[in-house]
């Protein structure tokens, strides 16, 4: 394949999908054979947002930094007719008929496709790659007061009134929502009739948005302009278009080739879920709108930015289940229709709170997306995922958007009492200032006949004539937090403690319950049990507020929010980047057209992200011309630290990122850590994800971001950052890292005026923190105005060590080289040697070769089932043209279900554009692989050999290592020698080398002439 220029030829992920917790999910379609189903076709020519004019007569159409997408340039129009010359030539060339094609962020089409269709685009020279189309899920005092934005009654006191007041806060900016639609009656949404006339080409800032019929435009504040189609659907026409609501569309084929029921939902863009309207009225709701639910009154809620457009694109539909979102849908291709729309439109912001678990690559098919639509000026904020407490959880790990974890805000809360405890939790169904009191009993005590699990409330457990009267102690968990509540009514409860479950989900939720209930941490548990078992009927009263005197710490971190760090593609990118609030937000809700408009309190990451989103719909209103870098940089650098349970300050970068987001700064950061595509492609160049023209790579430690992580630490490793100024000042550094020596040169920077840049390096050297852990801390730089703080976390190892050692000989020796990251005696252990076995030409043509120019099926593959055993510590698939100047060969491997079965669970890919290539897999699943070797072009006669090592702990040559062990000096140089003996000649040999009980190793081959 030829060498990768383009973003969309980077779209091959190192790895595939993996099993979740406990389940190992399978993957379709098979390898080789494709199978039926719904796809997404990634091509190899630019989209619109990077095309940089490679095609002779088509002007480059990648935006400068600080200007928008032109998507209605002469220039622009004419380059998407040719991408969809393009697509449809390679459609009508397969036979496939495109349900959806996208040529903005994304060059490429969905399809349903046969499995013949599917091995005939895999290998068309246009495209990249066919994806399986995947399904995503939503992550799902008020919130604006607490971030200091100004008062609920008239929006004063905070940054609202540095924009100009709440009309103009977010002004001339649209923020695009791609979630499950939007209820166009919700006071949230409430706007004008829109003025109905023709295109005016010149454009006027601050001009109300209007219609020729068609399509509704909005002159922004860059001076770019604002086009989307007016469509109608299901409960939604012409008329619920208006000056708020300025876009509206969905997108639904993806979905519906999954053979979704949406019968629960509407297809159009109104939501028939609540999760959209409740993320787009935090973004950028009105301000001042009353707020009820279940006739109580919470006052009056505002969005982020209430002077901002919205655009609601729609691509989650919602299931039978409202209580769950596991049979909701997100398809994959939806999502990425979606984001290709907004972009073309002109949004300034997206909003994308919607999750797929941990990520697993940087370079997932919305993270491409993502990519183009940050080229383009786009910022994206995005939920880091509903998967916590535990780490390694956290989706969304690219660079070029913002991830946003989820924190407390000072919600309303109840009081559970009794002799000799009081304790708060979250409540909003015990009335408020009144007290509920009666006789309690645990659930578990408390059970039907033949009843399990009872202690979890669940339908039709309790036995009522234990329950009538009763105040009941549930344990979270199984069933949904509401039901429980119901399931005590129904068996006579008067009302419910709800308690955590220690070791499962501690998050505190304000559900609206159906008696009155107070939730509280698992951390009272214990307490609670004690004293309701430790009597009959003992008394229990749940206040409508809280009584205890201690004022619950603000903001944490919600044990649901996801956790990094990022293991995709290395860690040497932090995630989460920030933390906004997300627990117990109120905001817009549901309606069908003719039913009242609602209101729900909503927790979730899903919650967080379009507070991030509507704070840069802020910043752009103030600076039109910003980058989401620029955005991004002055959000983190301003951030303070969360807190834990008892009020301590929470440095855990892992769970908050930069820290909780801080309005009341963020216009005036000091310093911005700015970065672009360019430097986006670096970053990828450097973690071997492709190649662009004109781009040097980068260790990801050195991409220009505000924060700093190194996923790798043995010696002292130097990192640099370019800042730029917004004030004039003079910049001092402090670092706060524990066990780690660092060293910022120089450790003053000087700037005489704003917009001056400035260079300096950080070095990180190891002294005391233990290894094969994180350790984490921060760099501030301080000026007399000004404290500019990044997050730091750094990975120290065992040993850095050369990934790679060679020799020759039957009989030999090797010297490797390696800078221990530990002092003492440090074990070296040995796997190998193990010779290199051909895969032998299944055609029987080609003697002692696996193949030759002619090899191959119609699509130029040729496959082998390989068994790689139990105990195994490496396999290596090693794939060698005799022509490395005139051929290009191609490489894939599958684990497979069985010999029988060639669905796969995982997939490794080497596809570069050189002659060789090669697949390497350590501590590999013992099981069956499918080999997949394709000659994609030749030039002239020649053969190729198909090679396999699985290496056990034990083998031939009488493998060694002297010394063994290593007398270990922390960041000194030293080496040993690998010796072997008595090898076959003419034979390859592979080994392994691993340092100490890390993950640290080294391979040897060795070529046995």
């Amino acid at each position: 394949m030829a060498a990768a220029t383009t973003l969309a030829t980077l779209f091959i992920a190192s790895t595939a999908t993996a099993g979740y917790a406990g389940v190992e999910e399978v993957t379709h379609p098979t390898p080789v054979e494709g199978t039926p189903g719904h796809y997404i076709v990634v091509m190899k020519s630019d989209p619109l947002a990077s095309y940089t004019g490679e095609v002779k007569g088509l002007k480059a159409t990648k935006p400068v930094e600080g200007e928008q997408l032109e998507t209605e340039s002469e220039d622009s129009q004419r380059y998407i007719q040719h991408l969809e010359t393009e697509q449809q030539t390679l459609a009508q060339e397969v036979g496939v008929t495109p349900d959806t094609t996208y040529q903005t962020v994304l060059n490429g089409f969905s399809a349903q496709l046969t499995g013949e269709q599917v091995d005939k685009l895999r290998a068309s020279k246009d495209v990249y790659e066919v994806f399986p189309d995947e399904i995503r899920h939503p992550d799902a005092q008020t919130s604006t007061s607490f971030l200091g934005l100004g008062d609920d009654k008239k929006g004063r006191g905070g940054l609202w009134q540095q924009t100009g007041g709440v009309d103009r806060a977010g002004e001339g900016i649209v923020v695009g929502v791609i979630d499950t639609g939007i209820a166009p009656e919700h006071p949230s949404f409430e706007g004008k009739k829109l003025k109905k006339q023709k295109r005016d080409h010149t454009r006027h800032k601050g001009n109300q948005p209007y219609t020729d019929g068609t399509y509704v435009y909005f002159d922004k504040s860059d001076g770019g302009q604002f086009k989307s189609l007016m469509v109608e659907g299901q409960g939604w026409d012409k008329g619920d278009y208006s000056t708020k609501i300025i876009g509206g569309q969905y997108f639904y084929t993806g979905a519906q080739a999954d053979g979704f029921d949406f019968q629960y939902d509407y297809l159009s863009p109104r939501d028939g879920a609540g999760h959209g309207s409740h993320t787009a009225s935090t973004a950028a709701g009105n301000f001042g709108v009353k707020a009820s639910i279940e006739n109580v009154d919470f006052g009056k809620i505002s969005g982020v930015a209430p002077g901002a457009k919205i655009s609601a694109y729609k691509a989650c539909y919602e299931g039978p289940d409202p209580a769950v979102t596991t049979d909701d849908i997100c398809a994959l291709s939806d999502l990425v229709a979606a984001i290709d729309q907004a972009v073309a439109d002109g949004v300034d912001v997206i909003n994308y709170s919607i999750g797929g678990g941990a990520a697993k690559t940087v370079l997932a098919p919305e993270d491409i997306a993502f990519f183009n639509a940050a080229a383009a000026g786009v910022f994206v904020s995005a939920s880091a995922g509903n998967d916590g407490p535990d780490p390694v959880t956290a989706d969304h790990a690219s660079p070029w958007y913002t991830t946003v974890a989820a924190s407390t805000i000072p919600t309303w809360e109840g009081t559970v009492t009794f002799d000799g405890f009081a304790q708060a939790g979250a409540s909003v169904s015990v009335p408020f200032g009144t007290t509920v009191t009666g006789p309690s009993i645990y659930a578990g005590d408390a059970a039907a006949a033949g009843a399990a699990n009872a202690q979890q409330c669940l339908p039709g457990t309790l036995d009522p004539t234990k329950v009538t009267g009763h105040i009941v102690v549930c344990d979270r968990g199984n069933n949904a937090r509401a039901e429980k509540s119901q399931v005590v009514k129904d068996a006579g409860g008067k009302g419910m403690v709800l308690v955590n479950v220690p070791g499962g989900a501690d998050s505190l939720d304000n559900d609206f319950h159906a008696v009155p209930t107070v939730h509280l941490a698992s951390a009272h548990r214990a307490a609670v049990l004690a004293y309701v078992q430790g009597g009959k009927d003992r008394p229990i009263s749940l206040v409508g507020k809280n009584t205890t005197g201690v004022t619950t710490p603000v903001p944490q971190i919600a044990g649901f929010s996801s956790r990094g760090p990022m293991l995709a593609d290395g860690s040497d990118i932090m995630k989460p980047d920030i933390a906004a609030p997300g627990v117990a937000i109120l905001a817009a809700t549901n309606n069908a057209p003719d039913e009242k408009p609602t209101f729900g309190i909503l927790s979730g990451t899903s919650m967080a992200a379009p507070h991030i989103a509507g704070l840069a719909a802020l910043y752009l209103g103030e600076r039109p011309k910003a980058t989401p870098a620029e955005i991004k940089s002055a959000m983190m650098t301003t951030a303070y630290d969360t807190v834990n349970a008892d009020g301590s300050k929470n440095r855990n970068p892992f769970e908050q990122g930069a820290g909780q987001v801080d309005p009341t700064r963020y216009f005036n950061p000091g310093l911005l850590y700015l970065n672009g595509a360019k430097d986006w492609a670096a970053f990828l160049e450097g973690k071997g994800l492709g190649a662009f023209d004109g781009v040097d790579p980068i260790d990801g430690s050195d991409l220009n971001i505000a924060s700093f992580s190194i996923g790798s630490l043995a010696s002292a490793q130097t990192v640099t950052r370019t800042v730029t100024a917004t004030e004039k000042g003079t910049f001092t550094a402090s670092v706060d890292l524990p066990g780690v020596k660092t060293t910022v040169t120089p450790s003053t920077l000087k700037f005489d005026r704003a917009g001056q840049t400035a260079t300096f390096t950080v070095t990180f050297d190891n002294q005391s923190a233990p290894v094969e852990q994180w350790a984490t801390g921060s760099l501030t730089w301080t000026s007399k105005k000004n404290t500019v703080r990044s997050p730091i976390a750094v990975f120290p190892v065992t040993a850095d060590a050369p990934p790679e050692a060679s020799g020759t000989g039957v009989d030999g020796s090797a010297t490797v080289e390696i800078v221990p990251g530990v002092t003492g005696d440090l074990a070296l252990t040995l796997s190998g040697l193990t010779p290199f076995e051909l895969l032998a030409d299944p055609d029987g043509r080609v003697d002692g070769h696996s193949g030759d120019e002619a090899s191959g099926d119609a699509d130029k593959n040729v496959s082998w089932l390989v068994d790689v055993p139990a105990g195994t510590t490496l396999s290596r698939f090693d794939l060698d043209s005799s022509d490395d100047a005139g051929s290009d060969l191609d490489l894939a491997v599958y684990r497979v279900v069985s010999p029988d079965d060639l669905r796969y669970y995982d997939k490794w890919q080497s596809a570069t554009g050189s002659a060789d290539e090669q697949v390497t897999l350590k501590a590999p699943k013992a099981g069956t692989y499918l080999v997949v070797a394709n000659v994609y072009s030749t030039s002239a006669p020649m053969t190729w050999d198909m090679t396999v090592a699985n290496v056990q702990p034990s083998g031939e040559g009488a493998f060694t290592a002297t010394p063994n062990p290593i007398a270990a000096t922390r960041g000194t140089k030293t080496s040993f020698q690998l010796g072997w003996s008595g090898l076959t000649a003419g034979t390859r040999y592979l080994g392994l080398v691993q340092y100490g009980e890390s993950a640290v190793s080294t391979i040897l081959t060795v070529d046995a002439q």
